[in-house]
């Protein structure tokens, strides 16, 4: 072997189904934070120097000691606390209806026709105009708050799911019978896994569906929550009071979609596993 040989360098082509990871430059990561911080800037200059006019949109730096006030009072903790009951329980009801009509309807064409046409007229229905009727058959508590929201949710979580039964491969089912599997085993072991990437991706969307209708629900005659502390702060236009509480509940929406990515990659890592074979 010639000298020349040894020092060239051997090229390595990537087997195929491999995955090239792209390294993020450490350096770069706070490039990201350029815009908004020169966006922050900007808006606390232009309020400063009255171009932007405090009764329009308050500065940055009184929204930041307008949120130390409310939670160093207890309001903006009470308000989130109560928000998030209310997220927290239209969404389990919303989840459980969403996803069990999405199974009597993917797994038979009997169930399909009786309960797909009725989801998708619905799923047409403005909240604004399901309001009144929710009052008027609910009245104006906590029900019609829970429900609007349950409503909501459950439209992404059954389309999607719906639609993760209906791409399940029908050969594995055939290796399923195959093998003696009955129906419900079939359903266990087959249609749910090969369901379950896309009805996690509904519910990452309608998690961010629950905030927005949060958002209409408790302009429903709501004496606590987020909703309830902006519309407070509408009639006495305090815009950082405003501003306070759509970030908040931007974060909220944050947050919990970074809590069900965490659930996707630990529930989908037999996937990713299979697809880098």
């Amino acid at each position: 072997m010639s000298v020349l040989e040894l020092d060239t360098p051997v090229r390595t082509e990537p087997q195929p189904g491999a995955r090239i990871r792209r390294r993020r430059l450490p350096g770069r990561a706070w490039q990201r934070w350029i815009s908004p911080l020169v966006l922050l800037l900007a808006w606390q200059i232009a309020s400063t120097t009255g171009l932007l006019p405090t009764r329009l949109l308050a500065a940055p730096s009184t929204i930041a000691a307008t949120a130390v006030d409310l939670v160093q009072a207890g309001t903006l903790p009470t308000a989130i606390a109560v928000s998030l009951q209310r997220v927290l329980i239209g969404f389990t009801a919303g989840a459980v209806a969403g996803v069990g009509l999405a199974l009597v309807a993917g797994l038979s064409r009997r169930g399909e026709n009786a309960v797909d046409p009725i989801m998708q007229m619905l799923r047409a229905l403005p909240f604004f105009g399901l309001i009144p009727l929710f009052i008027l058959w609910f009245g104006i508590g906590e029900a019609p708050k829970v429900l609007l929201v349950a409503l909501a949710v459950s439209f992404p979580l059954y389309l999607n799911t719906f639609a993760g039964i209906r791409g399940v491969d029908g050969k594995l089912a055939e290796v399923a019978r195959t093998v003696g599997l009955g129906r419900a085993q079939l359903i266990r072991h087959i249609v749910l896994p090969g369901a379950l990437p896309q009805t996690l991706v509904g519910l990452r969307q309608s998690l961010g569906v629950a905030w927005l209708a949060l958002i209409v629900a408790e302009q429903v005659n709501a004496n606590a929550g987020l909703g309830y502390m902006i519309n407070d702060a509408r009639e006495f236009l305090r815009t950082d009071v405003i501003v306070v509480g759509l970030l908040v509940y931007s974060a909220l929406g944050l947050l919990t979609d970074a809590l069900v990515r965490l659930l996707e990659r630990r529930a989908l890592t037999w996937r990713r596993e299979f697809l880098a074979r």
